[in-house]
């Protein structure tokens, strides 16, 4: 049975973003606002609750998963970036974007696209999910939620709980998020590429 924590958006209860944090340090899932969409989130170096978390998707080890981090220092960690990667990146965060690099040794070989090892990347701009990387001190293995066999992300806590309470360790509420997911944007090529757009634009990076 997963646990709901109601949660103010903006001024997030630090007593109720504790409890689902050792949630995700004792091996759950969790689902948590961002400023694009609910995500389905675990611990980075967790293989159980990140193959639980692909099992709730129904997606295979090709689907990339992204890490949440809590800003570019962090990301700079579990990705290979160079000046002109960099001033991207400086542009697009925190904000709804998902940026393509290359992995470093950080990350685990698992969770790298199988053929590229390149991983997905986010800063993401909401405070409950920056409160939430702080207080777990490590990135967040995230993935929109979406329901199997739907195309639109879920949008509503109590129905998210409701669905998926066998499965999830805890629902953080902090009311409805835009729904719209993040602008993709590939930088581990020659020349950025723009691979989903989305709530991001891709004009504030000038591109």
């Amino acid at each position: 049975m997963s646990q709901l924590f109601e949660v103010h958006p903006q001024n997030p209860q630090p007593r109720l973003l504790k409890q689902a944090v050792q949630i995700l340090a004792n091996g759950g899932i969790a689902a948590v606002p961002t400023d694009s969409s609910y995500a389905l989130v675990c611990r980075l170096d967790d293989k159980a609750a990140a193959e639980g978390l692909r099992r709730i998707r129904q997606v295979d080890d090709k689907h990339h998963l992204s890490l949440l981090c809590r800003d570019l220092s962090e990301l700079a960690v579990y990705a290979r970036v160079d000046n002109r990667q960099f001033r991207l990146l400086k542009l697009g965060t925190p904000g709804p974007y998902t940026f393509i690099l290359e992995a470093t040794k950080e990350v685990p070989r698992r969770l790298s696209h199988p053929s590229r090892r390149t991983i997905g990347l986010r800063v993401p701009d909401h405070k409950v999910t920056q409160e939430l990387l702080a207080l777990l001190g490590a990135p967040l293995l995230a993935t929109t939620l979406i329901a199997p066999g739907e195309s639109e992300p879920l949008n509503d806590p109590e129905e998210i709980r409701e669905r998926f309470q066998k499965v999830l360790g805890a629902v953080v509420d902090a009311g409805a998020c835009p729904m719209e997911p993040t602008t993709v944007i590939d930088l581990s090529g020659d020349e950025p590429q723009v691979l989903r757009l989305g709530r991001g634009d891709p004009g504030r990076l000038g591109l």
